[in-house]
């Protein structure tokens, strides 16, 4: 049996084992994080119903932004969403990705506007 090592493969392998242990409920959603090469988005999630709360994105900006700014304001976006929807507190899923750069800088403007995990 070969194993592929690919930076892909081995997200999705992290992924698996975070969702494991890391689930949404009505009182602790979950915030989902997807980062692709252009573009990064956000969810917050009910896995108890299967139902999305609140969500954002970046990909309707049309500024010139470093994609870490863009990141950056995806947290802020969805620190936003959360607060209309009454959610202050939310367990992190960073979605198999390494707690680096947009990720990081998404989290820590997420919590700087009123999320807390």
């Amino acid at each position: 049996m070969k194993l592929n090592n690919s930076k892909t493969e081995k997200r999705v392998r992290r992924h698996k084992r975070i969702r494991s242990q890391v689930t949404g409920t009505e009182a602790r959603p979950r915030l989902s994080v997807f980062r692709s090469n252009k573009f990064i988005y956000a969810q917050i999630i009910d896995d108890a119903k299967g139902v999305t709360l609140a969500a954002a994105n970046d990909m309707g900006v049309k500024e010139t932004l470093t994609k870490t700014a863009r990141a950056e304001m995806v947290g802020k976006l969805i620190a936003d969403a959360a607060k209309k929807a009454k959610i202050t507190t939310v367990s992190f899923d960073r979605g198999g990705f390494k707690y680096t750069g947009r990720i990081a800088s998404l989290a820590e403007k997420a919590r700087e506007n009123g999320l807390q995990f």
